[in-house]
């Protein structure tokens, strides 16, 4: 097989959600709202952020009474459609958050996401989740002599930001092969402080153990408008003393909301089971995360069922802030990835492709996630993960927890609590600028693997321009 034709398997699926829900199956809906209802808090969105508020709400204060409103069903969004890593990162936050608000709050906030990686951990153990979580960690590989240099640079400034001889360990090729073999690979960076999910287990289960605490969960009820103490839906109205908006990558379909966070699609293929063979001459035994060091970027990881999954960014960005909610990927899409899949693993040059989808990630016009609350609306948000809201969600959760009860903790006093930043761009300047800065990114690495040794003038102007 080609890696320039698309291989695909007997039963392979395009969108239906994602891979992860294909393997659990796609949940019956619970009932829609009923009608006009009162509570104390409403939660609109049903993924990660929404039920890890909600669980932890409600550990803190039984008696609350709490909403949840999903206009599909419980991890329709990123929270079932993502890599599965539960990562620690990114640290590019960190670097903006320390220029805001001084280095030990960045410090703080990097270290409550080492925290929040064992706490899902701890939380899916505690109440039964079976969401095949392995903490083996994240490797990020260089595949160029520009991509080594840019991880030996970055080092100073990570360690600046809180990550310690512990928390992120340099190895050189050898070292690399020895838990995996990725072709052409110069060196990489790992951290323990990441760990392999299931996504679609741990967003199915967190809903389950949330609707047993007693929150009332309405799937099949699409929120159209928010106004302090109240949402509008499609089936009636909920009025609460705090509304808090758990949108991300959806956020801009809310009326008055397009501008607010930008969504991001990204892209995802799974393998078939690959042979013995296969993983005998990819060395990969066991969970660790991988990721590379190219602009365009990649996430991968090894499924319990002897697969890799592989994701990155196929077409970024609609016009109009437009999603694809069926989550449909493009044929060109497909095999840019199939491409990567097969120039990091060679071994998998006769493994066909078994499954495809698209999510979308909210992605603010600085790239730094926020947690608000205002007292005086009672409104609320959090989210703008970026792409890294699988551990980013739980913090946040805690976090809101605590500013809706009004308590002021480690948490409240975190760095990215009541941020603020400007909306993006008007179209049609947003598809065109969106657009151009991938075209330069994919031209930027193209630049380096000609053999460039140091990191593209493309790709750095690509950086200031975008805010990254």
């Amino acid at each position: 097989m080609s890696s320039t034709s698309l291989a695909t398997s007997p039963t392979f699926v395009n969108g239906d959600v994602s891979f992860w829900f294909r393997e659990v199956g796609v949940p019956t809906h619970r009932p829609a709202l009923p009608g006009d209802v009162d509570v104390d808090v409403a939660l609109v969105g049903g993924g990660y952020t929404a039920l890890w508020t909600a669980y932890y709400l409600k550990q803190a204060q039984p008696d609350l009474r709490i909403a949840i409103l999903e206009k599909e069903f419980a991890g329709f969004g990123a929270s079932g459609r993502n890599g599965g890593w539960l990562s620690a990162e990114p640290p590019g936050q960190m670097r903006r958050y320390a220029k805001a608000h001084g280095q030990e709050a960045a410090i703080a906030m990097q270290r409550e996401m080492f925290s929040s990686v064992d706490e899902v951990i701890q939380v899916a153990a505690e109440e039964g989740i079976e969401a095949d979580i392995q903490k083996d960690g994240l490797l990020h590989v260089a595949t160029n002599a520009a991509q080594e240099r840019r991880l030996r640079e970055r080092l100073p400034s990570l360690r600046a930001e809180g990550w310690g001889e512990d928390d992120l360990i340099e190895l050189d090729r050898d070292q690399l092969a020895e838990r995996v073999r990725v072709a052409g690979a110069r060196g990489a960076q790992w951290s323990p402080h990441c760990a392999r999910i299931q996504p679609a287990k741990l967003v199915r289960g967190l809903a389950d153990v949330v609707e047993r605490m007693g929150v009332a969960v309405y799937e099949g009820t699409e929120v159209t408008e928010i106004h302090p103490r109240r949402a509008v839906t499609v089936h009636g109205t909920v009025k609460a003393t705090y509304v808090i908006r758990c949108l991300e990558g959806f956020t801009a379909g809310l009326r008055g909301h397009r501008r607010v966070w930008l969504p991001m699609n990204s892209s995802m293929i799974v393998t078939e089971p690959l042979p013995a063979s296969g993983w005998e001459e990819i060395g990969w035994r066991g969970a660790e995360l991988i990721g590379d060091e190219a602009h365009s970027y990649c996430y991968i990881q090894r499924t319990t069922g002897g697969r890799i999954a592989i994701g990155g960014r196929g077409i970024p960005y609609m016009f109009g802030s437009h999603v694809d909610q069926r989550g449909e990927t493009k044929t060109a899409t497909q095999l840019q990835l199939q491409t990567i899949l097969r120039q990091h693993f060679p071994a998998t040059e006769g493994v066909a492709i078994d499954h495809t989808w698209s999510g979308v990630l909210g992605v603010p016009r600085d790239w730094c996630a926020t947690v608000h609350l205002n007292e005086r609306t009672g409104l609320g948000w959090a989210g703008g993960y970026v792409g890294h809201g699988v551990t980013t969600a739980n913090l946040a959760g805690r976090t809101l927890r605590d500013l809706i009860l009004r308590q002021h903790t480690d948490l409240t006093r975190l760095p990215w609590v009541d941020r603020t930043v400007r909306g993006w761009e008007p179209e049609p300047l947003r598809w065109l600028g969106v657009r151009s800065l991938y075209v330069a990114y994919r031209a930027a690495d193209r630049h380096e693997n000609s053999g460039l040794r140091h990191t593209s003038v493309i790709a750095r102007a690509a950086d200031i321009i975008s805010g990254r």
